[in-house]
């Protein structure tokens, strides 16, 4: 409650500069104070925005009126990040700049990773034109996945196209609002601003019912107060001053709250991703997503780390631990290595066993008849043997199977190469991307696709 009454205080005292007049205009219509581009919203406001936003909402397959993401608060998914610089190419081992064929190898990738629930683009391709990059990405993206997208991009025009794309892929504007299966990432300008090119965007999702997140990421120490606390309430003031406008617009139109606090480590001038501090924030983000009745945007198998090595895997198992158990909704940045500056696909296969490991704890056990198997043990008795009864063979199945992680005696290791964590991570990084078949857009939706990027 405190974190919220500043968030309010900040909202009625301090304000927010919006440098759209569309968005100007909803918030001085709805009561808002507004002078020249600094608007203060009052908290009567925020509440009555709050009663109309949803409680959660659902992500769909590509064309398909089948939901396979649920954001209602409790359920828990994860999937890449977006716009990293750097890939490191699991072919060659090299380091180097993206092209737009390693996000189509990539989103083929996680269409076969059966704990990566949807997407994002990954990297900035450099073999495209530079204005026209995220209608490219996204393009790539629909044509190598059936799975939801969360796509970014640079201001009103680029929305307009992709929401086209995707709804050639959904079978019209009408069924992609019905059956969303994209979700735009969007981000107030931290400390405080809206820029217009953000509120078009925001106001653009709204208007159509296609959801969004809006979400900032306030850096502690560089763009917002060097405390946790502070760094929250600035960036919830960010949040719910981008769903005042969201729901002015069009209530009931869906929407994820979120924001990515981070802080700046003054040893580095590095804005981190594997600190206790990153992930109290979370813990926090969700808390006051639940405060708020909504679902939550949240990070997860991120790593300081420059490659894949027992710091990543820390990282890793840390984040996607607190994301399960803090239960933050939709989960970015899979595969981030170098502080979000470099993609690993390797790290993404490896992050996948590392969340079906994570999840299997957090259903935790039953206690019941069946598995207390007292009338087993009574026929078992003592100095018997467990492996041949009927109940074993019912139950054994029901323990988590690694895919990566080696469970073999080591002569039986050695017969096998003597692989370690990396090689067989290259393996089945690899065959994943040569060998996974992705259901292909029906021609007449990708020729559809090629007329609209042809308008750049």
């Amino acid at each position: 409650m405190r974190i919220h009454q500043a968030t309010c205080r900040i909202l009625r005292e301090t304000g927010v500069r919006v440098f759209s007049a569309s968005g100007q205009e909803l918030l001085r219509a709805a009561g808002a104070v507004v002078k020249d581009d600094l608007v203060k919203i009052p908290p009567s406001l925020v509440e009555s925005v709050l009663a109309s936003a949803p409680r959660g909402f659902s992500l769909y397959k590509r064309g398909s009126s089948q939901a396979c993401l649920h954001l209602d608060g409790n359920r828990v998914y994860f999937g890449p990040g977006s716009d990293t610089l750097r890939y490191l190419d699991p072919r060659s081992g090299e380091r180097r700049a993206f092209l737009l064929s390693d996000i189509a190898d990539c989103m083929r990738l996680c269409d076969g990773l059966p704990e990566i629930g949807f997407v994002m683009s990954v990297g900035v391709p450099t073999d495209v034109p530079s204005d026209s990059a995220y209608r490219h990405q996204f393009a790539t993206m629909i044509r190598n996945t059936t799975k939801p997208i969360v796509f970014v991009c640079d201001g009103l025009a680029d929305i307009q196209a992709i929401a086209a794309m995707a709804a050639a892929a959904a079978g019209g504007m009408d069924r992609l609002s019905r059956y969303p299966n994209i979700l735009l990432y969007s981000e107030p300008s931290t400390p405080l601003q809206h820029s217009r090119e953000a509120t078009e965007k925001l106001l653009f999702c709204a208007e159509h019912s296609l959801p969004v997140t809006h979400s900032p990421a306030p850096m502690m120490g560089g763009t917002a107060p060097a405390t946790i606390a502070g760094a929250v309430a600035l960036g919830s003031a960010e949040m719910l001053s981008g769903l005042v406008m969201h729901q002015l617009k069009n209530p009931g139109a869906p929407f994820l709250f979120g924001h990515g606090v981070h802080h700046l480590d003054m040893s580095t001038m590095v804005s981190v991703y594997g600190a206790p501090e990153f992930q109290l924030a979370r813990v926090l983000a969700a808390e006051m997503g639940r405060f708020y009745g909504l679902p939550v945007w949240g990070y997860a198998g991120h790593s300081d780390s420059k490659v894949i090595d027992g710091q990543a895997a820390i990282d890793m198992q840390f984040s996607v631990s607190i994301a399960l158990l803090a239960r933050t909704n939709l989960n970015h940045d899979i595969g981030y290595l170098e502080s979000g500056l470099t993609n690993s696909p390797e790290m993404m296969v490896l992050a996948n066993e590392v969340i079906a490991m994570n999840r299997r704890f957090v259903e935790g056990l039953r206690i019941d008849s069946e598995s207390l198997a007292l009338d087993v043990v009574h026929q078992v008795g003592p100095g018997g043997e467990f492996m041949s009864h009927d109940h074993t063979l019912e139950h054994f199945r029901e323990f988590w199977t690694p895919k990566i992680f080696d469970r073999t005696q080591l002569d039986r290791w050695e017969e096998q190469g003597s692989k370690d964590l990396n090689a067989r991570l290259r393996e089945a990084t690899l065959a994943l991307m040569d060998e996974h078949e992705v259901i292909p857009l029906p021609e007449d939706v990708d020729q559809e696709i090629d007329k609209i990027l042809s308008f750049e």
